[in-house]
């Protein structure tokens, strides 16, 4: 094995979250991200609906179904296999070609997007990619997201950065930067939140 899976798999049996996480039965430790942007920022509340892209394993889309019950419903998508989760519909694909909005039988109240494409390890290419992921989020969220509705998207600090953010103040009101405590201390990733569309 590897020094750096080594390091990772030490790390990831030791961690705090994932100790938790398998206590309380979410498939990942980014369950607990989730929780602390609806604590935080009144993210998800009940009877709302919820896009989850790049839902696999499903952890956030554990969390968002326990939160919008009873009459709230979350769809879930992922090119990769996620288990069925009870509340929550899935769908295996790429999320820019999928029927969601006809999934979710309206606008989402919040489209949540944990996802980042896989990585080569050349930094360049690496966020060329990301932020095209990033773009097609916020192009997606102009169509199927409700006017006072609210995006979170996972973002790495490097070039793509501030690309993404100036993407999301043009077509968001409100854009905040958000680093939960979950999110292992040497990780580059923020998480952005935007708020009410400005165009729709």
């Amino acid at each position: 094995m590897a020094k750096s899976n080594k390091a990772w798999l030490r790390r990831h049996v030791t961690d705090t979250y994932v100790r938790q996480a398998k206590e309380a039965g979410y498939r990942s430790r980014a369950a607990f991200k989730l929780l602390e942007f609806i604590a935080k920022d009144k993210l998800i509340k009940p009877g709302m609906l919820i896009l989850d892209l790049g839902a696999a394993p499903g952890g956030w889309s554990q969390v968002a179904a326990e939160t919008v019950k009873p009459n709230g419903k979350v769809v879930a998508v992922d090119v990769l296999e996620v288990e069925p989760i009870h509340g929550v519909t899935v769908f295996k694909g790429d999320f820019r070609e999928a029927d969601l909005h006809g999934a979710l039988g309206g606008r989402a109240d919040v489209v949540l997007s944990d996802m980042m494409p896989n990585v080569t390890g050349v930094p360049l290419v690496d966020q060329a990619r990301a932020e095209e992921i990033s773009l097609a989020v916020i192009d997606l969220c102009m169509k199927s997201l409700k006017p006072d509705g609210a995006l979170l998207l996972k973002v790495f600090h490097g070039s793509a950065f501030d690309e993404v953010l100036k993407a999301l103040k043009v077509v968001f009101q409100t854009v905040g930067v958000r680093k939960p405590a979950a999110s292992r201390g040497e990780s580059r990733e923020n998480y952005l939140l935007a708020r009410g569309l400005k165009r729709h």
